[in-house]
Formats: C-alpha cells, sequence, structure tokens
C-alpha cells in the first residue's frame, strides 16, 4: 500500500533507521501493509507471527522500545534476529476509537542503537496519524 510505504519512510527517516512498516499482526502470520524500504513484493510481506516483535506490541497495547534485543532474554531467541539480522527495535499500536489495537508502526536497526526519547515520541506521534488511515484495511 504506497500510503502506508510513504509512513514506514517518513519514521525510518525521523528515527534513522534502515527498516520501519506498517503491520497486522494475525492469528498465524503477519502482514507488513506499509514497508521501508521499497520494492518488497506483495508475497514477501507475509512473514511467520514469531518473526518480529510487533506481536508484543499488540498484547502490550503500548509501544516497545529496545536498544539491544539481546539484551532482553524474551527477546533475543526471536526469529527476527537470527533471520533478518534485527538488534534494534522501536514500535508502538495503531489503536481505533475504542482502544483496540489494529496493528504497529514499527522501526528496526540491524546494529544495537539508542532510540531516544525524541525517536519514541515520533513513533507515538506518526501511529497515532496512520492508525486512521488503517480502520477497516486490518484485515489484509
Amino acid at each position: 500500500m504506497p500510503a502506508l510505504d510513504a509512513h514506514a519512510a517518513r519514521l525510518a527517516a525521523g528515527a534513522g533507521a534502515p527498516f520501519a512498516g506498517v503491520n497486522f499482526v494475525h492469528t498465524d502470520h503477519q502482514y507488513l501493509a506499509g514497508l521501508h524500504p521499497r520494492g518488497v513484493p506483495a508475497a514477501a510481506r507475509r512473514v511467520a507471527r514469531a518473526h518480529g516483535f510487533s506481536p508484543y506490541v499488540v498484547v502490550r497495547r503500548k509501544a516497545l522500545v529496545l536498544d539491544d534485543v539481546r539484551d532482553y532474554p524474551r527477546f533475543s531467541p526471536n526469529e527476527a534476529v537470527d533471520f533478518s539480522g534485527i538488534r534494534a527495535y522501536l514500535g508502538a499500536p495503531l489503536t481505533d476509537h475504542d482502544g483496540f489495537v489494529l496493528g504497529t508502526l514499527w522501526a528496526a536497526a540491524r546494529e544495537p542503537r539508542d532510540w531516544g526519547r525524541e525517536a519514541l515520541a515520533l513513533v507515538k506521534t506518526l501511529a497515532a496519524e496512520v492508525a486512521p488511515l488503517v480502520r477497516g484495511t486490518a484485515g489484509a
């Protein structure tokens, strides 16, 4: 979805991250509806639920900041670390008017980083902007 790709690119640029996305988490998979960098084929945008940290954001219903995922025993064995080399993650929930989590807006990097308060504020602000766009599209 080009509009969601654009929001992912805004987060990547603002947070200084090489990767960012808008993600819908389903029972058995995740769908990367928006992605930066662009050019990922539609078929590759569907990934296993265990591959990444967005399912934790959905369950927690609040932002998750991992400066180095290997510092957290709960997160370090994740497939995103082993398969994609992700070492840092920043994500915020996309919620509807009733507080139901529709998905996530996230940024990631292959090296540890201190995301800082500015990046956390940015992902929360952008998530609030993206949420109205995804209402009605979360069934992808």
